[in-house]
């Protein structure tokens, strides 16, 4: 195995205890920095003559830092890593300069899918005053439920409603087979399945829009929006409108899947302020990934 000389973490990255220790194995030097940097020249800061770096999603690594932290050779993504146009680090620079990118997948899946089903739950059968969505208490059985996205975190939350008979419908840029002889899935087109509908279930990667004001006015009200993802799925000046009906209820769980934040102040949206899918659980898996990816890294230098 070959060591890294110096790995820094730039900012939080829910990196445990006795993870640190470990990391320690696989590196002369760690350093954990548990602030958020102000300003990419903080960043490049706190890199200074590291060759690894630990990074989370709330801070975009472009190329404006990376030029100027010429040692380094190991970018580790403490967080989801789906494709290069919705990563935070710039992946295409970075292997042009030869720095391996690793991320992790399938660690929070399990409490998203848990929040959209505890928050339909309370939507259906009526709370803090306000009346069901169908106007009398109602289970998750027979409600349409449309999945924006079929990835890992779709899969789950669709897995999740559909242990409660829900009619799972989705929408995506590649149709899942699969999916539909196994699970009894329906694929529709977006506007089919925005119009026919009762919950619509945004996971679609970071930065993808798909509900503008055509796609709120086929919505209609009664209806529940959720939005799990890292940024809004909406244009800001449709959802404002389309919350002005009657009867309409978005649920975000991140702030940057809220947009502007002056939504807070309508009383049909509701935000959690933190990731749902970081769990307990989910942070043991996280950091394992972490780990095993780290791990490998190293051994892979020793072989060449």
């Amino acid at each position: 195995m070959k060591k890294l000389k110096k790995l820094v973490a730039i900012q939080p990255v829910s990196l445990l205890p006795e993870t640190r220790e470990k990391i320690k194995e696989y590196c002369e030097e760690a350093l954990f920095y548990d602030t958020v940097p102000e300003s990419d020249a903080e960043i490049t800061k706190r890199i200074g003559d590291a060759d690894g770096i630990f990074v989370s999603y709330t801070h975009k690594i472009g190329e404006n830092v990376l030029k100027d932290c010429k040692d380094v050779r190991y970018i580790g993504m403490c967080c989801s890593l789906y494709s290069e146009a919705s990563s935070n680090v710039d992946l295409a620079y970075a292997r042009a300069r030869g720095i391996k990118v690793t991320g992790i997948r399938d660690y929070g899946d399990a409490g998203v899918a848990e929040y959209v089903t505890a928050n339909l739950i309370r939507r259906l059968g009526g709370d803090d005053g306000f009346p069901p969505l169908f106007g009398e208490i109602s289970e998750i059985t027979g409600v349409r439920v449309g999945i924006l996205g079929m990835g890992a975190s779709a899969k789950t939350v669709a897995a999740g409603l559909a242990a409660f008979h829900a009619d799972i419908r989705y929408y995506s840029r590649t149709r899942k087979p699969e999916l539909e002889e196994e699970k009894g899935y329906r694929y529709q087109e977006l506007p089919d399945l925005l119009r026919e509908c009762d919950v619509i279930c945004s996971c679609l990667s970071k930065n993808v829009v798909l509900l503008g004001e055509e796609e709120f006015q086929i919505m209609g009200p009664g209806k529940v929006l959720f939005n799990t993802a890292l940024s809004p799925c909406f244009e800001e000046e449709a959802i404002k409108k389309w919350l002005d009906q009657e009867n309409t209820w978005y649920f975000c769980d991140t702030l940057m899947g809220l947009g502007d934040e002056v939504l807070l102040k309508k009383h049909n949206v509701a935000c959690l302020k933190r990731s749902s899918g970081m769990t307990r659980q989910a942070v043991e898996r996280l950091n394992q990934k972490v780990l095993d990816n780290l791990g490998n890294y190293c051994m892979e230098q020793k072989a060449l």
